[in-house]
């Protein structure tokens, strides 16, 4: 039976008081989050923040997040949630697709801030491997790139984990053309030549 990320799935990983440190949610981690990859992609841009593109969103979390640090920046989400488009699509800009989808969708201007937490881990290969140019060519600033690896002390929702070697990740980033910073951030292809020596994680 395939994943379902319905109610029931986001209830119990992001909701549920009882899983404490299982729990993937909590506002104080996620504002945490957010705040870096702001202040990331401004330091880079040298300017305020003015758009987010969010693959595999979920329920759209960041957007009140990032609303509440730059409420003047479009935010974009999309999913493959039937459930999460239907309950938060209006309120927080989210629409319906897959990651694979993004071989071909092009549905914004290259964004500032491109977001993609959570969410390469528990694709196939093939999946990943159609969509991740497109996000590349939508990222014109920087890419929160959240993923996890078999290098990794993984909990919480372990159920599709794919356990690949960090390898396999930083191969296909950088040959989409992403530079590694550190913590889950990477300079869009569009930025990776400005980069000093010492300001990149390679």
């Amino acid at each position: 039976m395939s994943k379902q990320y319905d109610r029931d799935y986001f209830e119990r990983w992001y909701r549920d008081p009882a899983l404490k440190r299982e729990a993937i949610g909590g506002g104080a981690r996620l504002a945490r989050k957010v705040a870096l990859a702001v202040a990331t992609a401004e330091y880079w841009l040298e300017r305020p923040l003015r758009s987010v593109l969010d693959v595999g969103c979920g329920e759209g979390a960041w957007q009140p997040a990032l609303k509440k640090l730059r409420p003047r920046a479009s935010y974009l989400g999309f999913d493959s949630s039937e459930y999460a488009i239907e309950r938060f699509g209006r309120r927080r800009g989210l629409h319906r697709a897959a990651f694979g989808d993004f071989a071909m969708l092009r549905p914004c201007a290259p964004a500032d801030l491109l977001v993609c937490s959570d969410v390469m881990h528990y694709l196939d290969t093939r999946e990943l491997d159609a969509g991740l140019p497109g996000l590349a060519e939508l990222c014109a600033g920087i890419a929160f790139l959240e993923t996890f690896t078999r290098e990794d002390a993984v909990e919480g929702d372990t159920a599709g984990f794919r356990r690949r070697p960090a390898r396999f990740y930083r191969d296909r980033f950088e040959a989409a053309g992403f530079v590694a910073l550190g913590s889950h951030l990477w300079l869009s292809p569009a930025l990776a030549g400005q980069a000093a020596a010492l300001e990149t994680a390679g």
